[in-house]
Parts: structure tokens; sequence; C-alpha cells
């Protein structure tokens, strides 16, 4: 879609395959009006005080169409999550909307609800995690050293100091906003600032780990910006269950600096750092990406492979201070042996430079927009302009030669809810091959809030299946058993896949809790 009448700044696919997406509400008149004569009036906006056109959209994937929606506060670099009832509960921004929380239910008519000021500690540049009993996390920000809860409970309303976030913050250039935060499988958090990390028990405010420093030694949060993503979880009814962690890309330390001051871009890191975080004596290991990248997106696909997609090859985030843009996709095998992971994609038209997004869609395609939206929609005069568009990755696995290993779910029907510990029979057909029992598995993929190469909640399981029955010419059953607790899979919805030789389903949406 050439215009979808904002720059994609933010996005969240929610259960109704809609993807909700926002840029800011201070940089003037958007492309798209709001609908019936509706205007935004908020007399402490930095641009216009009465607002006649939107600043989020939702899109509706299967439609491949846009509808306007009215955001009042300024939701500029917020963060987000979709809750156990599929709910997006969004949180902070700039300006009025620091304070913020902002709800969107999945429904064709809803809007967004302003909760009001739900946060006790402005959050610009934060980061989010679902925790286990469905509440959320909200992890630093600019100048905010600490975390909070929501909703909050009598316990918690109020902040809780993280010196590891001030420590991490470089002075004039920080390199530790939207730290990147996963939920370990024993409940306690990861979080990775600048080029360090912590296991966090939020439950008592206690390091209970301190990882090594990633070698090398370089930034790779914003404005740096590599990206990160807990690699698959798999061999979920096991004893002890590992977890990895894949941080890659980012930009040299002082990179920022001399970017904005000096017009000196530094070429971006071209490592990936890759960490088991369950061991009792975690190491890095260090691995070369084809192309370097700074600002590139992280999306884990059906099959558990790795999307790396968007950014550039020298400079930094912020305001236009990026050059050479990085077109050409990478997949990463995590799988695969070491030195044969990664393989360059067919290259895409479009620059996707900074505030550039991506989230993974129901059907296997990757959703990429947004890329430096320029004051007052600027479309002329400048190296990159704002861009409006909307583009899909697809990958091999769709490929039409792929047609007869693909699957396809027949049950359950989707938006099923199920059990943690739940044993599930998932039938499918496959109708042009046959099925080799030993390359099918389940997965589950939680859908991710994005934005700067940030996507919070992302989460993919590999569940625990039984042999596969033949029930049918084409039709197969596979006995699959859910996650057995939230420090896993935190409650709500998912995406299930069954994948055939890495080829995927397409997904059905189930909720756990």
């Amino acid at each position: 879609m050439s215009n979808i009448g904002i720059s994609a700044m933010h996005m969240q696919l929610l259960n109704n395959d809609r993807v909700i997406m926002y840029d800011r509400t201070d940089f003037g008149a958007s492309n798209i009006s709001l609908p019936n004569g509706k205007c935004r009036n908020n007399p402490k906006d930095l641009a216009l005080k009465v607002d006649c056109t939107a600043h989020s959209v939702e899109y509706d994937v299967s439609t491949n169409s846009i509808r306007p929606l009215m955001v009042q506060t300024d939701v500029w670099c917020s963060s987000g999550s979709a809750t156990s009832d599929g709910t997006l509960v969004q949180t902070g921004g700039f300006n009025d909307g620091r304070n913020m929380v902002r709800t969107f239910k999945p429904c064709s008519t809803c809007d967004w609800q302003e909760i009001g000021t739900g946060l006790i500690q402005g959050r610009w540049y934060s980061a989010n995690q679902i925790l286990p009993d469905g509440r959320q996390i909200i992890i630093g920000g600019r100048d905010a050293f600490n975390y909070e809860f929501y909703p909050k409970t009598a316990s918690t309303n109020k902040v809780f100091s993280l010196p590891f976030i001030q420590q991490t913050n470089v002075p004039k250039e920080e390199n530790n906003l939207y730290p990147f935060v996963f939920l370990n499988v024993d409940g306690n958090l990861f979080i990775f600032a600048n080029n360090r990390a912590i296991l966090l028990d939020y439950t008592t405010n206690t390091i209970v780990k301190t990882y090594p420093q990633i070698p090398g030694g370089d930034p790779r949060n914003y404005p740096s910006t590599g990206s990160a993503v807990l690699l698959p979880l798999k061999n979920l009814q096991a004893q002890t269950i590992q977890a990895e962690v894949l941080v890659c890309g980012g930009a040299p330390i002082g990179s920022y600096l001399k970017a904005a001051r000096a017009n000196t871009f530094v070429g971006a890191l071209n490592t990936c750092g890759r960490i088991t975080i369950t061991d009792p004596n975690p190491q890095w290991t260090m691995e070369t990406m084809p192309l370097a990248r700074t600002m590139g997106d992280m999306v884990i696909l059906p099959n558990g492979n790795i999307l790396i997609v968007n950014g550039a090859a020298a400079g930094t985030a912020g305001w236009g201070i990026a050059r050479n843009p990085v077109l050409s996709p990478v997949i990463y095998r995590p799988d695969n042996p070491f030195g044969s992971r990664f393989e360059v994609q067919n290259p895409n038209a479009i620059p996707r430079m900074y505030h550039s997004t991506t989230v993974l869609l129901r059907d296997g395609r990757v959703l990429v927009g947004g890329s430096n939206p320029n004051e007052l929609y600027n479309f002329t005069r400048v190296l990159f302009p704002t861009d409006l568009s909307l583009e899909a990755f697809s990958p091999s696995y769709l490929d039409s030669n792929s047609t007869n290993l693909r699957p396809q779910i027949i049950s359950p029907a989707s938006h099923k809810t199920i059990k943690y510990g739940q044993r599930v029979n998932i039938r499918f057909t496959l109708s042009g091959s046959l099925l080799n029992t030993n390359l099918i598995k389940v997965t589950m993929v939680a859908p991710g809030f994005n934005t700067h190469s940030n996507t919070m909640n992302q989460r993919m399981l590999v569940l625990s299946s039984e042999k596969i029955k033949k029930t049918g010419i084409f039709t197969y059953q596979i006995s699959s058993i859910f996650p057995n607790s939230g420090k896993l899979a935190p409650p709500g919805y998912y995406m299930l896949f069954v994948v055939n030789q890495d080829i995927p389903s397409e997904g059905i949406w189930i909720k756990i809790q």
C-alpha cells in the first residue's frame, strides 16, 4: 500500500488480524483526515492545537484497507504490549503523553481510549514486558532509571529504582534507551542495556545474575540501535529449559555524537552476540553478519528462523543521521552450524531508516513500514523523505514451489482458549507430498509491539508433541502439550502454526490462560 496517511513508527498486530500503527501527534497535519469531521483539540500540542488529521490508523490485513483512529496525547517514542485479553495497552510518549496510558480493544469500530496519568514516572523510550500474571512491567526511558507496573496494586503503586539503567547511560549519548527485555524461563527478567545485561527478580528488586559485557564493548541500544530476540524456546517438558538471546548490529560508541555534531557517519556494527542466559556460567559467542546494520529489525518467523531487515550501514538512529540504507534482508537460522547461519535475501527498493517497523502476520508474511518522518511530513528536499507506504516481505517458504509442502490447520478452530499444560489434538491436511513425521513441529508465536528496532514481547515456543497419526487420505493429527506456566508463555493470544520441513501453515489464533 503506497499511502496509509501516517508514518508507521509503532506497530502491533491484534488477534483480529488488524495492525494498529501510529506516529506522533506534534508534527503537524498528517495525510489522512479523521472521520466525520472529528478534530483533535489539544491546547498542549506543540504543532497544531486543533488537528483534524489522524496520527494513528488500523490496517486490516484481509482487505488491505486503512481506518483512521484518534489519539489525543503525544505517543511519540512510546511503548506497549497486547495484554492477556487482547487489548493493546500503550504507555508513555512525549510532552503531554509521558505519563499517559492508552488502550485499544480489537474490534471493528473501536478507537483509542485515554486512561490518563497511569504512569508515575514519565516514560519516553522505555520497554514493556508482559509478566506471568498478565501485568506489564515498564522499564527505563529517558531520565527514568527505574521501573513500574501496570495495572498497579497497593504494593506496586510506586516506582522501583534500577541503578543498572543509570550505570549504562553514556553522557550526551545514552545508548541505553529502549532496553531489550525478555522474560526468562525462571520468571526473572533478562535486561540488556548498552553493552551489558542483568537478570532481575522484579518481585524483590534484586539482581540475581550479572552477565559478561558483550565482546567489543560497543553499544547496542538506542541511539546506537541494534536489535535482539529471545530465540525459540524448546523442550518445554524437560527438567531444565534452555533460553538463548541473540543481539545483532548497532553502532560503535561515539557514533551518535560524530553523526549529530560533525556529519561523520561511522560504519555500523556487523556482529551478533549469542548467549545462553540460563547457563550457570554464561558466555557470549560472537558471529559476523554478512551486512553491517544499525536500526535493523529482527522478526521470529513461524519456522523458528530470524529475519533481519531494515536499517542503515552507517550512522545511528536519530533525525537524519544515518546513511547507506541496507536494502537486503538476511535470514538467520539458529539451528544451523556456526558459520552457516546467515543467508542474504533479495533486496527491497524502499530505504527503511529511522522509525521503521515490522510485524509478523498470521499468513507468514512480514509487514514493513515507516522510515524517517520529517517535520511537517516533509517529502521534498530531504535525503530520506517521510515514508507513508506499507510493504510485505514474503519469506522463501511462501514460494509457489513449496505449496505441496504447506500444511493447513483444520482444528482446533481459531481463537480457541487453551489452559496451561493442556494436551490438544491439532488436525491438519497435507495434500501434495508424503509426510516425514520427523520434520513436523508445532510452534506458537506471541505478536510483538515493534518500535525503534525493539519488538517487545516477541516470543516463540516449540510445543512438545507426540507421534503423528494419519486420520484420512491427506489428514493428520498431532498431539501437542502446551506450556505449563506463564513463566514460559505469558497469558494471552498467540499465533499457532504447524511447520512441515520448515514450511509453516497459515497460523490460527489461540489464547492461553
